[in-house]
């Protein structure tokens, strides 16, 4: 992670996601489009976590009520990012209470994570070198409130304080739920050693022990 433990995949981009959002809230429906280009693969990799192959039709419904309620929001793009992760979550959960299921397996998208940041300790080097297949299976592998703050903090970029807003917890609970996570995924790491692949046999879902 960046400086302080803050992710930085999303950073780089949070200037000039506030300001298509400002445009868009006039009624520019281009900014509209640069916001969603920016928060949408972040955004669809976490609901993947969470509702599988389901996810694209649940970020469908959530955009619809994210540009039905865009002029309700006030924040920078950081601001809109866990906006959008809060409504996106209640969409998930909404559709898991209809189907009467628990979560299903992970899906994450290859595209959306590309490396997979570390808390700051001696494995930092060893996770961010972690093919993208690789780092994926590791995720899927964490204890459910683990992965989601992982997935969270390094897939849709919010910090400590945003991704408990998201959740409904204590900001500490999920600085401590991610930072065991990252551990856990960089013991693992150990364990396999750094230069191999993916262990052969049957996935791992999101939420499955290690």
């Amino acid at each position: 992670m960046g400086q302080g433990g803050e992710p930085r995949r999303a950073h780089a981009y949070d200037g000039e996601l506030g300001a298509a959002v400002t445009r868009a809230q006039d009624g520019d429906e281009a900014a509209f489009a640069v916001a969603y280009r920016i928060v949408q693969p972040g955004l669809l990799g976490y609901l993947r976590g969470i509702v599988g192959d389901d996810a694209e039709d649940v970020a469908s419904d959530a955009w619809l009520e994210i540009a039905r309620d865009l002029g309700r929001f006030k924040g920078d793009g950081a601001g809109f990012r866990g906006w959008t992760a809060t409504i996106a979550r209640h969409r998930a959960l909404d559709h898991l209470r209809r189907l009467r299921v628990r979560p299903r397996s992970a899906v994450l998208d290859p595209d959306v994570v590309v490396d997979l940041p570390g808390p700051h300790s001696t494995h930092d080097q060893a996770l961010e070198s972690l093919s993208t297949e690789h780092a994926l299976e590791l995720v899927r592998g964490l204890p459910r409130d683990q992965a989601e703050a992982v997935l969270l903090r390094v897939v849709v970029g919010l910090d400590g304080p945003a991704a408990a807003r998201v959740l409904g917890k204590r900001p500490g609970a999920v600085r401590t739920a991610a930072h065991r996570g990252l551990k856990r995924l960089a013991r693992r790491l150990g364990e396999e050693g750094a230069g191999e692949g993916v262990t052969e046999g049957r996935p791992r879902t999101l939420g499955e022990s290690i």
